[in-house]
């Protein structure tokens, strides 16, 4: 068994990950937003007449959670929920002019963050990177 060169890289990634993570939840928390909100914004704002179920698997979360999250976002004033003519077991659930209000906050946020990320690194370092984290995800899940 070899030697390792320097601390493993997984473990080194992970701690980035963290870090990263904790850093973007607190530019959403600061513009009034969460991670779980500003997805399921951007669900609604890129799929507009999406259901319950639809944003579930486009957020990655189980229904009970976004179940949680839309009553929230409902009490708040930021989405509309109204069962389907078609199939009342159904909600349709839609953005009102406060949740568009709020997305465009977080997407500002958002933007802001990125570019923070992004400072003090060429295009060439951010393709070789993203093509260098695509490579070691692939040398996982293939």
């Amino acid at each position: 068994m070899q030697k390792p060169i320097g601390p493993p890289i997984g473990l080194v990634l992970a701690n980035t990950a963290k870090t990263l993570n904790r850093a973007f939840d607190a530019t959403l928390a600061a513009a009034g937003g969460s991670l779980p909100i500003w997805l399921i914004l951007i669900s609604l704002k890129t799929r507009p007449a999406d259901n319950q179920r639809q944003i579930a698997a486009a957020v990655g979360i189980q229904g009970a959670t976004l179940t949680h999250h839309l009553n929230a976002m409902e009490t708040d004033g930021l989405i509309t929920r109204s069962r389907e003519p078609g199939n009342r077991r159904v909600h349709q659930v839609r953005l009102t002019a406060k949740g568009e209000k709020l997305f465009m906050r977080l997407a500002e946020a958002a933007q802001a963050h990125d570019a923070k990320l992004r400072n003090g690194f060429s295009s060439d370092e951010l393709d070789c990177l993203g093509d260098l984290l695509a490579r070691m995800a692939g040398n996982v899940t293939d």
